[in-house]
């Protein structure tokens, strides 16, 4: 229940929560490659996916943007920064923090690198359980 609410405040900091191609990035909660694939779906359903992050997470979204990119899968097609104003939870006074969304579209070849991916892991042995 815990990251519904999370998933929700997320959301209402973003303001326009109707796109469905966005992936509201922080560096806590899950790994880096969750998010890789994630933008990868994102993009096979919508052919593009905007990835967001705030504050410190900022770095964390530039390097998915990165993976992404250098891996054939994605071309940069928007960079927008900007600040908001957030309420600080211990002091309870706004705070201005800054904001990335980088807007990424699909390669050519990106249905291509996604079905080769798809035949290596029919491919590879499964993985044992530890």
């Amino acid at each position: 229940m815990e990251e519904i609410t999370e998933g929700v405040q997320s959301i209402a900091i973003a303001g326009d929560s109707h796109k469905k191609n966005r992936i509201q990035v922080s560096n806590t909660k899950k790994p880096l490659f969750f998010y890789v694939n994630l933008a990868k779906r994102y993009m096979a359903m919508h052919n593009e996916v905007e990835l967001s992050a705030l504050g410190m997470a900022i770095a964390t979204v530039v390097t998915i943007a990165e993976i992404l990119k250098n891996n054939g899968f994605a071309v940069e097609k928007k960079i927008m920064t900007s600040t908001i104003d957030m309420k600080d939870d211990t002091r309870g006074r706004p705070i201005q923090k800054a904001k990335i969304e980088i807007l990424l579209g699909k390669t050519e070849n990106f249905d291509e690198l996604m079905a080769a991916a798809a035949e290596e892991r029919e491919l590879a042995p499964p993985e044992e359980e530890s």
